[in-house]
């Protein structure tokens, strides 16, 4: 599985959410799934699927799709 299908998964997962729904206007609230709730279950998520423990300043910028993916390449992840 590549890095963007195991982000993608991460999404999809934590939000029942079909692959072609993600883009770049998939931003925290703009969803109900979307929610802290929401949130967290997401992080946790990219945490497994990347063997990786994202900084409390990351999981708090962690506003949208697009950003998830600058957060990871802190983390040397590129997707």
């Amino acid at each position: 599985m590549t890095n963007k299908e195991k982000y993608n998964q991460a999404f999809m997962e934590s939000f029942s959410l079909d692959e072609s729904t993600l883009n770049d206007k998939l931003e925290y609230n703009t969803i109900p799934e979307w929610d802290s709730i929401g949130h967290m279950s997401l992080i946790a998520s990219l945490e497994e699927a990347f063997d990786i423990m994202l900084e409390i300043d990351d999981v708090i910028d962690f506003g949208s799709y697009n950003k998830g993916k600058e957060i990871l390449k802190k983390y040397e992840i590129e997707v």
